[in-house]
Protein backbone atom coordinates (compact mmCIF):
# COMPACT_ATOMS: atom_id res chain seq x y z
CA UNK A 1 0.00 0.00 0.00
CA UNK A 2 1.35 3.44 -0.95
CA UNK A 3 2.24 5.85 1.85
CA UNK A 4 0.35 9.13 1.56
CA UNK A 5 1.01 12.53 3.06
CA UNK A 6 -2.01 12.02 5.32
CA UNK A 7 -0.35 8.90 6.71
CA UNK A 8 2.72 10.75 7.96
CA UNK A 9 1.38 14.21 8.84
CA UNK A 10 -0.45 14.57 12.16
CA UNK A 11 -1.82 18.16 12.06
CA UNK A 12 -2.00 18.76 15.82
CA UNK A 13 1.64 17.67 16.12
CA UNK A 14 2.95 19.13 12.87
CA UNK A 15 1.97 22.79 13.33
CA UNK A 16 3.49 23.34 16.81
CA UNK A 17 6.64 21.46 15.82
CA UNK A 18 7.14 23.65 12.74
CA UNK A 19 6.77 26.81 14.82
CA UNK A 20 9.24 25.54 17.40
CA UNK A 21 11.72 24.41 14.75
CA UNK A 22 11.46 27.70 12.81
CA UNK A 23 12.35 29.63 15.96
CA UNK A 24 15.15 27.20 16.80
CA UNK A 25 16.98 27.69 13.49
CA UNK A 26 16.42 31.45 13.13
CA UNK A 27 19.72 33.31 13.26
CA UNK A 28 17.92 36.49 14.27
CA UNK A 29 16.26 34.69 17.19
CA UNK A 30 19.53 33.03 18.23
CA UNK A 31 21.23 36.44 18.22
CA UNK A 32 18.52 37.88 20.46
CA UNK A 33 17.33 40.38 17.84
CA UNK A 34 13.94 38.76 17.31
CA UNK A 35 12.53 37.76 20.69
CA UNK A 36 9.50 35.45 21.05
CA UNK A 37 7.15 37.16 23.48
CA UNK A 38 4.36 35.29 25.32
CA UNK A 39 2.39 38.53 25.59
CA UNK A 40 2.52 38.96 21.82
CA UNK A 41 1.39 35.33 21.46
CA UNK A 42 -1.70 36.19 23.49
CA UNK A 43 -2.37 39.35 21.48
CA UNK A 44 -1.94 37.48 18.19
CA UNK A 45 -4.54 34.91 19.27
CA UNK A 46 -7.26 37.36 20.32
CA UNK A 47 -8.60 37.97 16.84
CA UNK A 48 -8.43 40.92 14.49
CA UNK A 49 -5.60 41.87 12.19
CA UNK A 50 -4.44 44.99 14.09
CA UNK A 51 -2.89 44.65 17.52
CA UNK A 52 -2.99 47.72 19.79
CA UNK A 53 -0.23 47.99 22.40
CA UNK A 54 -0.57 51.09 24.62
CA UNK A 55 2.47 52.17 26.62
CA UNK A 56 3.54 54.83 29.14
CA UNK A 57 6.01 57.46 28.03
CA UNK A 58 8.99 58.44 30.18
CA UNK A 59 8.69 60.96 33.02
CA UNK A 60 9.81 64.50 32.28
CA UNK A 61 9.93 67.95 33.89
CA UNK A 62 12.43 69.53 36.28
CA UNK A 63 12.74 68.52 39.89
CA UNK A 64 11.76 71.11 42.50
CA UNK A 65 13.38 72.59 45.57
CA UNK A 66 11.72 71.44 48.76
CA UNK A 67 10.35 74.23 50.90
CA UNK A 68 8.37 74.52 54.14
CA UNK A 69 6.30 77.28 52.61
CA UNK A 70 5.18 75.68 49.39
CA UNK A 71 3.97 72.44 47.85
CA UNK A 72 5.37 70.32 45.08
CA UNK A 73 3.60 70.59 41.73
CA UNK A 74 2.32 67.17 40.68
CA UNK A 75 3.21 66.02 37.20
CA UNK A 76 1.61 63.33 35.11
CA UNK A 77 2.68 60.50 32.91
CA UNK A 78 1.98 60.40 29.21
CA UNK A 79 0.81 57.49 27.11
CA UNK A 80 1.40 56.31 23.57
CA UNK A 81 0.10 53.62 21.26
CA UNK A 82 2.20 51.08 19.45
CA UNK A 83 0.40 48.97 16.88
CA UNK A 84 1.34 45.70 15.17
CA UNK A 85 -0.17 43.94 12.19
CA UNK A 86 -1.07 40.27 12.12
CA UNK A 87 0.63 38.53 9.22
CA UNK A 88 -1.48 35.80 7.67
CA UNK A 89 0.48 33.59 5.33
CA UNK A 90 0.13 30.15 3.82
CA UNK A 91 1.80 27.76 1.42
CA UNK A 92 0.79 24.52 -0.24
CA UNK A 93 2.99 21.79 -1.67
CA UNK A 94 1.89 19.05 -4.00
CA UNK A 95 3.84 16.51 -6.05
CA UNK A 96 3.27 12.94 -7.09
CA UNK A 97 6.40 11.52 -5.56
CA UNK A 98 6.68 13.64 -2.41
CA UNK A 99 5.67 10.84 -0.04
CA UNK A 100 8.15 8.47 -1.69
CA UNK A 101 11.02 10.98 -1.40
CA UNK A 102 10.24 11.45 2.28
CA UNK A 103 9.70 7.79 3.19
CA UNK A 104 12.99 7.31 5.04
CA UNK A 105 13.50 6.46 8.69
CA UNK A 106 11.84 9.68 9.84
CA UNK A 107 9.56 11.08 7.11
CA UNK A 108 7.79 13.39 9.57
CA UNK A 109 11.11 14.88 10.67
CA UNK A 110 12.24 15.29 7.05
CA UNK A 111 9.09 17.17 6.07
CA UNK A 112 9.21 19.28 9.22
CA UNK A 113 12.83 20.24 8.61
CA UNK A 114 12.09 21.31 5.04
CA UNK A 115 9.03 23.35 5.99
CA UNK A 116 10.76 25.00 8.96
CA UNK A 117 13.68 26.09 6.77
CA UNK A 118 11.18 27.47 4.28
CA UNK A 119 9.37 29.57 6.91
CA UNK A 120 12.65 30.72 8.39
CA UNK A 121 13.67 32.15 5.01
CA UNK A 122 10.27 33.74 4.52
CA UNK A 123 10.40 35.39 7.95
CA UNK A 124 13.81 36.86 7.17
CA UNK A 125 12.47 38.23 3.88
CA UNK A 126 9.56 39.79 5.75
CA UNK A 127 11.85 41.35 8.35
CA UNK A 128 14.08 42.94 5.70
CA UNK A 129 11.03 44.38 3.92
CA UNK A 130 9.69 45.64 7.24
CA UNK A 131 12.99 47.38 7.98
CA UNK A 132 12.90 48.94 4.50
CA UNK A 133 9.54 50.49 5.32
CA UNK A 134 10.51 51.51 8.86
CA UNK A 135 13.61 53.38 7.68
CA UNK A 136 11.82 54.87 4.69
CA UNK A 137 9.40 56.38 7.21
CA UNK A 138 12.37 57.56 9.29
CA UNK A 139 13.89 59.33 6.29
CA UNK A 140 10.57 60.90 5.34
CA UNK A 141 9.43 62.05 8.77
CA UNK A 142 12.31 62.05 11.27
CA UNK A 143 15.19 63.69 9.39
CA UNK A 144 17.02 60.36 9.01
CA UNK A 145 17.93 60.41 12.70
CA UNK A 146 18.36 56.63 12.65
CA UNK A 147 20.09 56.44 9.25
CA UNK A 148 23.78 56.95 8.47
CA UNK A 149 24.37 57.11 4.71
CA UNK A 150 27.99 57.55 3.58
CA UNK A 151 27.50 56.06 0.12
CA UNK A 152 27.83 57.81 -3.23
CA UNK A 153 25.94 57.15 -6.45
CA UNK A 154 29.18 56.37 -8.33
CA UNK A 155 29.85 53.22 -6.36
CA UNK A 156 32.61 51.90 -8.61
CA UNK A 157 34.71 54.93 -7.68
CA UNK A 158 33.89 54.96 -3.98
CA UNK A 159 36.73 55.71 -1.56
CA UNK A 160 37.35 54.02 1.78
CA UNK A 161 35.36 56.84 3.39
CA UNK A 162 32.28 55.55 1.52
CA UNK A 163 32.73 51.94 2.61
CA UNK A 164 32.22 50.08 5.84
CA UNK A 165 34.92 50.43 8.47
CA UNK A 166 35.50 51.43 12.06
CA UNK A 167 34.46 55.06 11.58
CA UNK A 168 31.35 54.12 9.60
CA UNK A 169 30.04 51.73 12.25
CA UNK A 170 30.90 54.00 15.18
CA UNK A 171 29.19 56.96 13.51
CA UNK A 172 26.13 54.79 12.82
CA UNK A 173 25.83 53.50 16.38
CA UNK A 174 26.11 57.08 17.63
CA UNK A 175 22.66 57.69 16.13
CA UNK A 176 21.42 56.29 19.45
CA UNK A 177 23.74 58.51 21.49
CA UNK A 178 24.23 57.28 25.04
CA UNK A 179 21.77 54.45 24.34
CA UNK A 180 24.09 52.91 21.72
CA UNK A 181 25.12 50.25 24.24
CA UNK A 182 21.79 48.53 23.47
CA UNK A 183 23.11 47.53 20.03
CA UNK A 184 24.48 44.00 19.90
CA UNK A 185 24.51 42.79 16.29
CA UNK A 186 25.31 43.88 12.75
CA UNK A 187 23.50 42.43 9.71
CA UNK A 188 25.43 42.89 6.46
CA UNK A 189 25.43 41.78 2.83
CA UNK A 190 28.05 39.20 1.86
CA UNK A 191 29.87 41.82 -0.26
CA UNK A 192 30.29 44.01 2.81
CA UNK A 193 31.36 40.99 4.86
CA UNK A 194 33.98 40.11 2.25
CA UNK A 195 35.47 43.61 2.56
CA UNK A 196 35.82 43.18 6.32
CA UNK A 197 37.39 39.77 5.77
CA UNK A 198 39.95 41.21 3.33
CA UNK A 199 40.83 43.86 5.89
CA UNK A 200 41.24 41.06 8.45
CA UNK A 201 38.77 42.77 10.77
CA UNK A 202 36.47 39.82 11.52
CA UNK A 203 37.04 38.05 14.83
CA UNK A 204 35.44 34.80 15.93
CA UNK A 205 34.12 33.80 19.32
CA UNK A 206 32.96 30.39 20.62
CA UNK A 207 29.33 29.39 20.49
CA UNK A 208 27.46 27.60 23.30
CA UNK A 209 29.26 24.34 22.40
CA UNK A 210 32.70 25.93 22.54
CA UNK A 211 33.15 25.92 18.77
CA UNK A 212 34.78 29.12 17.52
CA UNK A 213 32.43 30.01 14.68
CA UNK A 214 30.52 33.20 15.55
CA UNK A 215 31.88 36.18 13.56
CA UNK A 216 32.10 39.54 15.32
CA UNK A 217 33.15 43.05 14.36
CA UNK A 218 33.86 45.79 16.93
CA UNK A 219 32.17 43.55 19.47
CA UNK A 220 28.98 43.20 17.42
CA UNK A 221 27.85 39.77 16.32
CA UNK A 222 27.80 39.66 12.54
CA UNK A 223 24.89 38.25 10.55
CA UNK A 224 25.64 37.75 6.85
CA UNK A 225 22.45 37.87 4.80
CA UNK A 226 22.16 38.70 1.11
CA UNK A 227 18.59 39.84 1.73
CA UNK A 228 20.15 43.04 3.08
CA UNK A 229 19.41 45.54 0.29
CA UNK A 230 21.94 46.10 -2.49
CA UNK A 231 20.71 49.00 -4.61
CA UNK A 232 22.35 50.07 -7.86
CA UNK A 233 23.92 53.51 -7.75
CA UNK A 234 22.53 56.00 -10.24
CA UNK A 235 25.99 56.26 -11.86
CA UNK A 236 27.71 52.93 -11.15
CA UNK A 237 28.22 50.23 -8.56
CA UNK A 238 26.01 49.50 -5.60
CA UNK A 239 24.88 50.93 -2.28
CA UNK A 240 24.66 48.30 0.46
CA UNK A 241 22.39 48.55 3.49
CA UNK A 242 23.55 47.17 6.83
CA UNK A 243 21.58 47.12 10.06
CA UNK A 244 22.62 47.52 13.68
CA UNK A 245 20.23 45.76 16.04
CA UNK A 246 19.57 45.88 19.74
CA UNK A 247 18.35 42.92 21.76
CA UNK A 248 14.63 42.41 21.27
CA UNK A 249 14.40 45.03 18.52
CA UNK A 250 11.70 42.90 16.89
CA UNK A 251 9.00 41.17 18.87
CA UNK A 252 7.61 37.85 17.72
CA UNK A 253 4.20 36.39 18.48
CA UNK A 254 2.50 33.29 17.14
CA UNK A 255 -1.24 33.28 16.50
CA UNK A 256 -3.64 30.53 15.60
CA UNK A 257 -4.75 30.05 12.01
CA UNK A 258 -8.24 28.46 11.99
CA UNK A 259 -6.94 25.40 10.12
CA UNK A 260 -3.14 25.55 10.27
CA UNK A 261 -2.44 22.23 8.57
CA UNK A 262 -4.40 20.24 6.00
CA UNK A 263 -3.65 17.32 3.73
CA UNK A 264 -5.49 16.43 0.57
CA UNK A 265 -5.27 14.13 -2.41
CA UNK A 266 -6.38 14.39 -6.01
CA UNK A 267 -6.81 10.71 -6.78
CA UNK A 268 -7.36 11.19 -10.51
CA UNK A 269 -4.15 13.20 -10.86
CA UNK A 270 -2.26 11.11 -8.34
CA UNK A 271 -1.33 14.29 -6.44
CA UNK A 272 -0.81 14.56 -2.68
CA UNK A 273 -1.03 17.99 -1.05
CA UNK A 274 0.27 19.51 2.15
CA UNK A 275 -1.20 22.91 3.10
CA UNK A 276 0.26 25.04 5.87
CA UNK A 277 -1.21 28.33 7.17
CA UNK A 278 0.20 30.70 9.79
CA UNK A 279 -0.87 33.78 11.74
CA UNK A 280 2.01 35.60 13.44
CA UNK A 281 3.52 38.92 14.50
CA UNK A 282 6.99 40.19 13.61
CA UNK A 283 6.90 43.74 14.95
CA UNK A 284 9.65 46.37 15.16
CA UNK A 285 9.11 47.65 18.67
CA UNK A 286 8.16 51.30 18.85
CA UNK A 287 7.22 51.74 15.18
CA UNK A 288 3.46 51.53 14.80
CA UNK A 289 1.75 49.91 11.83
CA UNK A 290 -0.51 52.37 9.97
CA UNK A 291 -2.16 50.23 7.25
CA UNK A 292 -2.30 53.33 5.05
CA UNK A 293 -1.78 51.40 1.84
CA UNK A 294 -2.81 47.74 2.11
CA UNK A 295 -5.01 46.01 -0.44
CA UNK A 296 -5.85 42.78 1.40
CA UNK A 297 -6.65 41.61 4.91
CA UNK A 298 -2.93 41.33 5.68
CA UNK A 299 0.05 43.09 4.10
CA UNK A 300 2.38 41.72 1.46
CA UNK A 301 6.15 42.06 1.74
CA UNK A 302 5.99 44.95 -0.74
CA UNK A 303 3.41 46.76 1.40
CA UNK A 304 5.55 46.25 4.50
CA UNK A 305 8.36 48.02 2.64
CA UNK A 306 6.29 51.19 2.17
CA UNK A 307 7.01 54.24 4.36
CA UNK A 308 3.32 55.24 4.59
CA UNK A 309 2.51 52.07 6.52
CA UNK A 310 4.78 52.92 9.48
CA UNK A 311 5.07 55.66 12.08
CA UNK A 312 7.56 55.84 14.96
CA UNK A 313 5.90 56.21 18.36
CA UNK A 314 8.87 55.56 20.70
CA UNK A 315 11.57 58.10 21.39
CA UNK A 316 14.59 57.74 19.12
CA UNK A 317 16.87 56.27 21.78
CA UNK A 318 14.32 53.57 22.58
CA UNK A 319 14.32 52.26 19.01
CA UNK A 320 16.88 49.47 18.86
CA UNK A 321 17.54 49.80 15.13
CA UNK A 322 20.05 51.80 13.05
CA UNK A 323 20.58 51.75 9.31
CA UNK A 324 24.01 52.16 7.66
CA UNK A 325 24.43 52.61 3.89
CA UNK A 326 27.84 52.15 2.29
CA UNK A 327 29.35 51.30 -1.10
CA UNK A 328 30.81 48.07 0.18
Amino acid sequence: MTTKISDIIVPEVFAPYIIERTVEISTLVLMGIVVPDPELDILAQRGGNLINMPFFTDLDGDDEILSDSGSLTPGGIGTGQDKAVLHMRGRAWGVNDLAMSLSGADPMGAIADLVAEYWNRREQDLIINTLTGVFADNIANDSSDLVSDISIEDGDNAADANKIGVDAVIDAKQKLGDAAGKLIALAIHSVVYSRLQKLNLIEFIPDARGEVNIPTYLGYRVIVNDNCPADAGSTSGYKYTSYLFGRGAIGRGEGNAPIPVETDRDSLAGEDYLIHRRHFLLHPRGVAWQASSVAGEAPTNAECAMAVNWNRVYERKNIRLVKLVTNG
